[in-house]
């Protein structure tokens, strides 16, 4: 581990009083856990994340959660509600999976989403990623399916701009990732795909194609699923890491023939299909990149049978022990997690297991979905969330004041029991109150239109969840957030891909869930708590223009909060890349730091808050 160059982000005052805080929480945890446990081993029977390739009933798991401690009286989830503006902010866009009766796997996994300001008004446009009709499957007059592109008004309403933008084009598509690989002031985006990918410069709010000339492609039988920009060797531009899933074609899913009772022929599962490997792209100016995957050590064998291993659904970057190098955490599907270590000469080391995060707490792959990571305790520790299968706890690994030591802490932080019966794909961090302490979203749907036929308990549109991070006052850390309350966030849907920002400029961050083969669902959030806010925008100058990788801290009265700039985050999308911070209803902020890629640290004051700042970097 290099040594944190950085000042210490706790003061030492605080040292005893974090440690007791930490003792208390693990003995907390520790109950819980103990409640769950006991309540597991007599209520629940093993389903598997998948079933065998041949016809057999699905036994149904019911898992019931365990009785947690009083929640204290004075302690009250905060009623926020969310409305949906999908319609009356004149988003028509409607994904197309090409579904046709054959049940060929990527029907089930599209597509992604991207908050992203194209034209620089300042404003958050929307990006929507399509699929395609499979060839000879087209309807009758059917128009041809392309990318959504939408320009925001700055009050939330937006305008579709697809037709001429660039971006009008039709492939399968899945994800997205957004940023300034040239350093020029304007957002480019790269779509992953089944097939070939596509690079899209942005030459001032139009989009041209530069796939072949940047060398970004990939191969053409490939599939490709989360992407993320970022500048894993601190020279100053955006490389860009491309998640690869499973080897797959039409034929060999056909030849599957894999078949459920009651269902007949069904979605086959990923362990019937042969891994893969990520791409590594390096940087090297001009528009083109260089395929380094192999020289950095980003390709993992299966060491029983030495072929690739990746079966790779998320990515969340992230610079796990504050050395100034970006690291990154790779969920993988029903094969084992990857954690690659930045070493600081060019490559990685895949530690995912000696970082306790490669499996869950019994020692098992999960069908991992999406990621995403946030200090949520407002201390050094760290939490990597991960949304998996249904009968399958969403994932939350978190730091023991050790950044390469993780352990899964859902049980005791309230996300466990209450995300089992899911099938979780996006999910995010997110402040949705303003209080200064980042909560938990998730975005569910099953793959299985009839899926309610085998598994009466599963359901194939299913509700988001919310959870309210209560802080050290309650017994668990994060509280469901009843749905009664959301308002239209309670909507069953078949929910893929989520991103935040707040699209109307009132401070609070805002939402889209898009579904497979259905229209998205654009969320306004109504809080009206009163709280303060503030919103920072770095700009790099010796760092990537973007500065994704820069840590941002905030200090008010006795509390730090930290946000890493890195817009990927859920599953195949991207949110705001402003970091947004919630104050609670003091408007007084005594510091600001921004720790920039590579080192370096920019100390602000702040004159006022309810703002965005942009901030460049200082010499």
């Amino acid at each position: 581990m290099s040594k944190d160059p950085r000042p210490d982000p706790s003061p030492r005052s605080r040292a005893v009083s974090d440690g007791e805080a930490r003792i208390t929480r693990a003995f907390r945890r520790s109950l819980i856990a103990l409640a769950v446990i006991a309540t597991l081993v007599a209520a629940l029977v093993f389903v598997p994340r998948w079933l065998a390739p041949v016809e057999r009933q699905v036994a149904e798991t019911r898992v019931e959660a365990p009785r947690q401690r009083e929640r204290p009286a004075q302690v009250q989830v905060p009623e926020v509600r969310f409305t949906d503006i999908t319609q009356a902010a004149g988003i028509d866009f409607v994904h197309v999976n090409g579904a046709y009766g054959d049940k060929l796997l990527p029907e089930t996994m599209g597509g992604g989403v991207a908050f992203l300001d194209y034209d620089n008004d300042g404003d958050q446009d929307l990006l929507f990623v399509n699929s395609d009709y499979w060839p000879g499957h087209r309807p009758p007059d059917a128009p041809t399916p392309t990318m959504g592109l939408y320009r925001n008004d700055g009050h939330g309403g937006f305008t579709r701009v697809t037709l001429g933008s660039g971006l009008d084009k039709a492939f399968y598509g899945m994800g997205v990732a957004v940023g300034d690989m040239d350093n020029d002031g304007d957002e480019d985006v790269f779509i992953t795909a089944v097939g070939r990918n596509h690079l899209f410069r942005n030459d001032q709010g139009h989009f041209v194609e530069l796939t072949d000339q940047a060398g970004v492609g990939g191969a053409a039988d490939a599939w490709s699923t989360s992407a993320a920009f970022l500048d894993y060797d601190n020279d100053g531009d955006l490389d860009l890491f491309v998640a690869n899933y499973v080897q797959w074609s039409p034929d060999i899913d056909l030849g599957i023939d894999f078949q459920l009772t009651g269902i007949g022929r069904a979605y086959g599962p990923p362990t019937t299909f042969e891994g893969s490997h990520p791409y590594l792209y390096r940087n090297e100016g001009g528009g083109r990149f260089t395929d380094v995957s192999a020289a950095a050590g980003v390709q993992v064998d299966n060491p029983a049978t030495g072929q690739p291993m990746a079966k790779s659904l998320g990515v969340a970057p992230i610079d796990i022990d504050r050395d100034g190098l970006i690291d990154l955490f790779v969920s993988n599907d029903t094969v084992r997690n990857f954690f690659f270590h930045n070493r600081g000469d060019g490559t990685f080391a895949e530690e995912g297991v000696a970082f306790g995060v490669a499996f869950d707490r019994n020692g098992s792959a999960t069908g991992a979905m999406g990621a995403d990571t946030a200090r949520y305790r407002n201390d050094a520790d760290v939490g990597l969330a991960v949304g998996n299968f249904a009968n399958e706890m969403t994932s939350l690994y978190v730091t023991q004041g050790d950044p390469s030591q993780f352990a899964d802490e859902a049980i005791g932080d309230g996300i466990g029991p209450a995300s089992r019966k899911a099938l979780s794909f996006g999910l995010f961090f997110f402040d949705y109150d303003l209080d200064g302490r980042e909560d938990l979203f998730e975005a569910n749907g099953h793959l299985e239109q009839d899926i309610n036929v085998v598994q009466p308990s599963q359901h194939y549109a299913q509700p988001p969840q919310l959870f309210w991070n209560c802080g050290a006052q309650c017994p668990s850390t994060f509280l469901e957030v009843p749905p009664g309350t959301t308002g239209d966030l309670a909507t069953p849907v078949v929910g893929r891909g989520a991103a935040y920002a707040d699209i109307d400029g009132d401070g609070d961050l805002d939402m889209v869930i898009t579904q497979v083969g259905r229209r998205p669902l654009l969320l306004r959030n109504d809080q009206a708590l009163g709280h303060h806010w503030l919103r920072v925008l770095p700009v790099g100058r010796q760092a990537n223009r973007d500065a994704i990788g820069a840590v941002v801290e905030l200090q008010t009265d006795g509390t730090s909060q930290w946000r890493q700039v890195m817009p990927t985050r859920s599953y195949l999308s991207q949110v705001q890349r402003a970091v947004s911070f919630g104050l609670g209803p003091d408007p007084h902020v005594q510091a600001l730091r921004i720790h920039w890629p590579g080192g370096g640290t920019q100390v602000l004051e702040v004159p006022a808050v309810d703002r965005e700042l942009r901030i460049e970097q200082g010499p």
